[in-house]
């Protein structure tokens, strides 16, 4: 196979610059991809792009990814619609009486939903934003607040999706016999995650300042524009008409479902929102809360209000397979190798497969590459093996947390109401904050 060395680095140069610049994302994803398949083969560059967005498109992974977040889309614009967000909100702002606790209580409901990520990105920002709405809090906030207790938290639990697919990578590449038992090992060595945590309740309580495009952003929700320029008004968004509340168990119940039936399926969110729905529909029924068009008009609202996070998600895919024939992961993980003594390999992996999936957007099928060059590397240096992987994991976690158009951060945006790039630009300070402070514990384990 061809290789095209630091050239395989110029498609995610393209995307980050036209991202900035133009705070466009997928229309920025598209270009680098074009800009990936004219450094291919430019004669083949329409065959080859539609082959790619076939395969994009067909890949169960993918498929899943747009029932999810649909249907999710549906149950959050049926829970607005007929009423119980704001049920919960009202219920929760007789015990929260300042913006702080109103940033803390986002925070604890987040340490408290880690199944999954998806689950904890959209449930969240769902349930909160009208508490901190009237707190006069920026929604680029409550979306950092809510994007840092989604892959975070998720990594440092035994039983969530991210758990259970890293452990069973681990037994695939032959590091452990029982994958969990080792993931649970390697739970304490994940700093990043440790530190993304205990950021936000010191960016909660003002110990930490508004760093950069947060300050700017909170300033105008202070001026009473909450949301940023260039949000549309959607289906996901609460509207109080002053109308009497339907019981806080039209809210309650359907998101109790969705967390039981997540777990019951064995951490499928999928099989999870379907029964929530359900049970959603049949409360809607049975207390004629909505008409039958009503009903489903609004579902279908909801589905359509995910296209353009979705619209993202596809093309941050059609990037990666364009990274994966140009042998981006390949060239940066053998230019960095000659770096990996045993002392240094924690420090290095992080730092290396962190710009990988920030790189990429692609914060699962990376490791599938990278795992079978790097454990063996570090089994060979007799590298404490627990602190390795949690390297490797810790990065994967930077990775959804940082990259403007990974899916946690474009769900964490979209259900809080701002762009993936404003939430991004936002939290990049405190990202970076995280990242560094957990680079730097890497290097002093690994040298003790």
């Amino acid at each position: 196979m061809e290789t095209f060395g630091p050239w395989s680095l110029l498609p995610t140069a393209v995307v980050l610059g036209m991202a900035i610049v133009t705070r466009r994302t997928i229309e920025s994803l598209l270009a680098g991809a074009v800009v990936g398949l004219l450094m291919i083969e430019p004669a083949t560059v329409v065959s080859q792009g539609s082959d790619i967005l076939l395969t994009v498109l067909g890949n169960d992974t993918v498929t899943w990814i747009i029932l999810v977040c649909g249907l999710f889309g549906s149950l959050i614009a049926l829970l607005v619609k007929t009423g119980g967000v704001l049920s919960f909100g009202d219920a929760v702002t007789k015990r929260i009486h300042s913006r702080r606790q109103s940033l803390l209580a986002t925070w604890l409901l987040g340490l408290v939903i880690f199944v999954d990520d998806y689950l904890n990105a959209l449930t969240i920002s769902a349930s909160m934003k009208k508490i901190t709405d009237r707190f006069q809090v920026s929604r680029e906030k409550l979306a950092y607040i809510v994007d840092s207790t989604a892959a975070p938290i998720c990594i440092l639990v035994p039983f969530s999706t991210w758990a259970v697919f890293f452990a069973g990578l681990l037994e695939e590449n032959n590091v452990a016999g029982n994958g969990m038992g080792l993931y649970i090992q390697s739970i304490p060595y994940m700093f990043y995650a440790w530190v993304a945590a205990a950021v936000v309740p010191l960016v909660a309580m003002g110990w930490i300042p508004n760093l950069g495009p947060m300050r700017a952003a909170e300033a105008r929700a202070a001026a009473g524009q909450l949301m940023p320029a260039g949000v549309d008004d959607n289906a996901l968004e609460v509207e109080d008409t002053g109308k009497k509340r339907p019981h806080l168990l039209n809210f309650l119940l359907p998101i109790a479902t969705l967390i039981f039936f997540t777990w019951y399926y064995e951490i499928d969110i999928l099989r999870g929102v379907i029964v929530a729905l359900a049970v959603t529909l049949v409360l809607i029924a049975a207390q004629r809360l909505l008409s039958f068009h009503d009903t489903f008009d609004t579902a279908l609202d909801g589905f359509k209000a995910m296209i353009m996070p979705l619209g993202t998600l596809v093309a941050g895919f059609t990037l990666k397979e364009v990274n994966d024939v140009l042998g981006l992961t390949d060239y940066v993980i053998a230019t960095v190798q000659p770096l990996m003594t045993p002392g240094m390999l924690p420090a290095v992996v992080f730092v290396t497969m962190a710009f990988l999936a920030f790189a990429t957007g692609s914060f699962w099928g990376i490791f599938a590459v990278a795992m079978p060059i790097v454990l063996p590397l570090a089994a060979s240096m007799d590298s404490h093996m627990p602190l390795v992987i949690g390297a490797l994991i810790s990065a994967s976690a930077f990775g959804s947390h940082a990259c403007f158009y990974g899916d946690s951060t474009v769900l964490s945006a979209q259900g809080s109401g701002c762009t993936p790039m404003a939430h991004a630009l936002t939290q990049l300070p405190y990202v970076l904050i995280a990242a560094v402070i957990a680079a730097g514990i890497f290097l002093m384990v690994g040298h003790l």
